[in-house]
Formats: C-alpha cells, structure tokens, sequence
C-alpha cells in the first residue's frame, strides 16, 4: 500500500463495533472534522509549553503542525500520531536560559541550541533502533522506569502553576473555578463536549474570570484589545538557535524522555488497532528527532507524539493516519496568523494555570497508569526502591552539579531510574 492510498471505510463500520485502522480512512469531509478534533485536543498543551519557557505560541502551533508532516512522511503515513510540544523540556530550558516569566524569554537561542542536540541525539537512537530493533532500550527501560519519568515529568512542573501563576488570592480562587470547570466537563458532559475538556473548561472559565474581574473589578481585567488590533496573518516571531555547550548538555538527554514516551504511545496504538507498529519504532524516534530540531532552528518547543491524540484515538476508534496529515496541514496554516496568537495571549494567567495543574496531574497519572497497564509488581524491593526515588528526585528537583554544568529534577530522575534500575538487577 501506498502512503497516500486509504481505502475509505464508512461510518457504520464503527456503528458495528468496529474501528477505521491506520491504513483506512473515512470520507475526506469526515476525515477532516476529526482533524479539527486532534488539533483542538493538542492545543491546550502546545500553546501552554512554550508560554511556560517565554516562546512565542504561534510558532509552537506552526512548527506542531510541520513537525507532524515530517513524522508522518517519515514513517511512511503508517504511523498515526500528533507531534505536539513536549513538557520534558520545560524544565531544562527554564534551567538553561534563566527564565523567569511571564513575557518572551530573552535568552531563548541558548535554550533552542540545546532543543536541536537533543532532536540530533534523539534521531541516532532512533537510527540504532532501525537497525538493531527496541529490545536493548526494553531491558534498559521497563515499565517501573517509563511510568516513573512520565510521571515525574508532570510532578517536576506542578511548582509553575501554583508559585508562578497565581500571584494574588483572587487568582488562586480562579485557578480553582477553572479546574473545577474542567473536571466537571469531563465528567457530566457526552460526546465532542467531553472530549474537548481542556477547551471547553479553559472557555468557560475565561468567562467566569471575565464577569468577576471585568465585571466586579475583583482582579486584573482580562484585555482584548490585542486580539482586535492583530492582523489575521502574518508571520509568527521566529528565533535563531545559539549553541552553547552547557545549555546542549542540560537538553540533549531530554531524548532518553521522548524516547520512552514515544515507545509506550505506539505500544499503546499497536495494543488498540491490532496491527504490530514495532518495526516502524525506529522510523518514529528518527522522525521524531528531525521534527524536534526543525522546531528548535525556528524558535519552536521540542516536539513529542501526543498523549492526548492518543486518547482521541481510543475514544473515537479512529486510527487513520489521513487524519493526521489534514490536521498538520491546518497547525501550519493557524502558525501563520498573529490573531490567533494574540487570543491565546489574551488568556488571564490564573485560567491557564488552573489548566496546567489538570494537565500536568493527568500527566502524572499516565505515568501510573503505565505502571498498571504492564502490572508492576511493587511487593519486589527493586521496583517499590527505582520508583520511590524517581519520583521524590523530579518532583524536589534533586540537582547534581559536574564543575559549571548542573543537571536538573527531570535529567537527575530520569538517569537515576535507569541506573537504579539496572544496578538492583545485578542480583537476579
């Protein structure tokens, strides 16, 4: 079969019970409103990153959507995935460039340099993989340590939107309305509403917070004069890369991250479809890699396959990799308009706040979840000790320092549970 060539299933195939593989697709006007639905499900995320490192949001949503393409026309469009941006460099790149928010990060070319030698070594492991196949990654990284980093990923960030994010006691109140408002859209609503819970709830909180401080002058007022002066289109501010040795050897393990991340989403879509995606695991690392330094040359956030469109995958039993190709397409056409970016801006801080603490929870939860799904056995010493560490060295931010150069919480959790795990396993 060709790249191009699905062949076109109709609706009622899911009305029996079944799904539309990665090789199939529906009509093209129905493929395209699911398009529309995995860009909403990765834009919560996508634009929350790059704010949280003081990059331009604009260019994340384009380089989102043109690193899609690129892994789609790497894996030979038979991988179906979202590339969105990854929260694993959150972290180091506020740890390299000195961010202190909110506003544009000034020293992001060191931060983009370090972005583009991890997509560089991300795409050599990726090239190994090809190669020699993912078992050797398998025996270094099992479950009790993928679950424990992704997880640590989402517990390392839940400091941002609690001390940074709500300056005043009406924005902390805020941050509460707008997870509350999320948690009762994934719970009490059906259907697209309920899949669509970030947006929604990121919504109608807005307009909560729009009553309450423009209304009652109870905080700051949110300001839309923004949006109406920006123009429809026009280039988003793109940034050069800077390299410098400090900041690349902060990054670059970043890819040991993605590269768990990305074997546990397509063992998840191999478990859901039925069709055995593991001889693509190579093509996938490596497009992902070449993705993730695009971005990085243009100004964008490292780049990662969604756990979000992932979750749309398993809700709608839509696995046409079609999809992917029109809703990049349509990331890159929303990169080139400045209204779009200055609606995001517009957002009142406590709202997006109240939107990465779900977020970054759900994040943690993956991470169990892993630990669930492969059924770890926490009653064995080695396992309860590699995850019990991990997990208090991200979430504290355990630093170590080598002469100038200092690794982070994620950098330190995420070596330390590798070589925790493979130093207790000398036993057996």
């Amino acid at each position: 079969m060709g790249m191009l060539d699905w062949r076109e299933k109709g609706t009622e195939v899911l009305a029996q019970g079944g799904v539309i593989g990665p090789d199939e697709r529906l009509p093209w006007g129905q493929t395209t409103v699911m398009g529309v639905q995995h860009l909403i499900a990765m834009f919560g995320a996508t634009v929350l990153a790059p704010i949280l490192m003081g990059f331009d949001p604009n260019v994340a949503i384009l380089m989102s959507g043109v690193g899609t393409l690129i892994f789609f026309f790497m894996t030979g469009g038979q991988v179906p995935s979202y590339l969105g941006s990854s929260f694993a460099f959150i972290g180091v790149v506020i740890a390299a460039s000195g961010y202190a928010g909110p506003g544009p990060n000034a020293n992001i070319g060191v931060a983009l340099g370090g972005i583009i030698a991890c997509g560089l070594l991300y795409f050599i492991i990726g090239a190994i993989v090809q190669a020699v196949g993912t078992g050797w990654i398998e025996r270094f990284m099992p479950p009790v340590v993928t679950g424990s980093v992704v997880a640590v990923i989402g517990l390392n960030l839940a400091g941002i939107p609690i001390k940074n994010m709500a300056p005043t006691a009406f924005d902390a109140w805020m941050q509460a309305v707008t997870f509350v408002a999320v948690g009762m859209v994934a719970v009490f609503t059906r259907g697209m509403v309920q899949r669509l819970l970030i947006l929604v709830g990121l919504i109608v909180a807005s307009v909560i917070y729009a009553v309450l401080a423009n209304g009652f002058g109870m905080g700051k007022p949110m300001d839309l004069s923004g949006i109406a002066n920006a123009a429809w289109i026009g280039l988003p501010n793109f940034s050069a890369p800077v390299f410098s040795a400090n900041a690349m050897l902060l990054i670059a393990p970043v890819a040991i991250i993605l590269v768990a991340e990305n074997l546990g989403h397509i063992k998840a879509v191999t478990a859901m479809t039925g069709k055995d995606l593991d001889r693509y695991m190579g093509r996938a690392f490596m497009g992902d890699g070449v993705a993730t330094m695009v971005a990085g040359s243009a100004g964008g956030t490292g780049v990662t396959t969604y756990a979000e469109n992932i979750g749309v995958m398993a809700a709608t039993k839509i696995y046409s990799t079609a999809i992917f190709l029109i809703a990049g397409i349509m990331a890159v056409v929303l990169g080139f308009s400045p209204k779009f970016g200055a609606l995001i801006q517009a957002i009142p801080l406590p709202v997006m706040g109240g939107v990465s603490i779900v977020v970054f929870g759900l994040i943690a939860v993956a991470g169990a979840k892993i630990w669930v799904d492969n059924k770890v056995d926490f009653s064995d010493n080695r396992n309860l000790i590699v995850a019990a560490v991990t997990l208090i060295l991200g979430t504290g931010d355990y630093t170590l320092k080598f002469g100038a150069f200092a690794l982070g919480g994620i950098g330190t959790a995420t070596f330390g549970a590798i070589l925790l795990y493979a130093l207790l396993s000398r036993r057996t």
